[in-house]
């Protein structure tokens, strides 16, 4: 028999919590925490270091940038750079959508990295701005937090799992372009860190606001037409996932952040074999 060991607040060793401290991963209970720009900070992460204290570019509060989220950024460059160059000329644009765009037919006979790699592709000039000022408002925050590596990770696999439920419950002969999939991953892993801080504040305001939103944009596939909610769906089950995978099996750890990008490629590798076995 083994013994699974559960999350004790550092500071109350008889209080069982779900809280962890975002800037030093340790276990807090809700006495415990103090709310922060994102997520919660415990006691000694939350109090001033003397009078003054040293703020790093990576936990400064102003505009995001690529010094403080380099994935987030870069990724929002390359989408860009591929959505101008397709406009720019008819055959790269056919090119593109011929080598990377999810052609479900093409992967039932083995081109399983489609369902990643359409996440690169958009249709129009509205749905790339949709998804990119997304990525803006929810990917630098969260790649701060978690790390770059995880991030990283993170996006790439719940854009493939939007990918896979959208080849499962999709016909034979739909093709996907875009990066809704790993877009509404961000947003399910944002909704997962505020319901585990639903009894603060702060947690609760902002679980509000992303159930809100959240509405608004599972209900867009009622009056858009050729929207591609499976995708939708998908990424946002497997971002709620990973977070919670995150708040199992990395908070507390020294090695929380490798902990974590080791869990987001998992199941970006689940999702592939998943969708290899549809």
């Amino acid at each position: 028999m083994t013994e699974h060991s559960v999350p004790i607040c550092y500071r109350h060793p008889n209080r069982i919590t779900g809280l962890s401290c975002t800037s030093c991963d340790r276990p807090i209970c809700v006495a415990c925490s103090h709310d922060a720009s994102v997520g919660q900070r415990c006691p000694e992460c939350a109090a001033p270091q003397g009078r003054t204290r040293v703020v790093h570019a990576r936990d400064s509060l102003a505009k995001p940038s690529f010094q403080t989220a380099p994935a987030s950024f870069s990724i929002m460059t390359v989408t860009a750079g591929i959505f101008v160059l397709s406009l720019l000329s008819p055959e790269v644009n056919r090119w593109f959508l011929e080598a990377f765009a999810q052609v479900n037919v093409l992967v039932s006979v083995g081109e399983w990295w489609r369902i990643f790699t359409a996440a690169l592709l958009h249709g129009g000039l509205m749905h790339i701005a949709f998804n990119m000022y997304a990525l803006y408002l929810f990917g630098p925050r969260l790649e701060q937090q978690v790390g770059t590596p995880a991030f990283t990770a993170l996006y790439i696999a719940t854009a493939g799992t939007g990918g896979m439920t959208s080849f499962m419950f999709g016909s034979t002969f739909q093709i996907s372009i875009g990066a809704s999939g790993a877009i509404f991953g961000l947003l399910g892993a944002w909704i997962f860190v505020a319901w585990k801080m639903r009894h603060t504040p702060g947690g609760r305001a902002m679980f509000n606001q992303l159930g809100v939103l959240l509405a608004i944009n599972l209900a867009l596939p009622l009056f858009v037409a050729r929207i591609d909610w499976r995708a939708h769906i998908g990424g946002l089950v497997g971002g709620i996932l990973i977070a919670w995978l995150w708040s199992v099996l990395a908070v507390g750890k020294p090695n929380a952040r490798t902990v974590r990008t080791i869990i987001a490629t998992a199941v970006a590798v689940a999702a592939v074999v998943i969708t290899m076995m549809v």
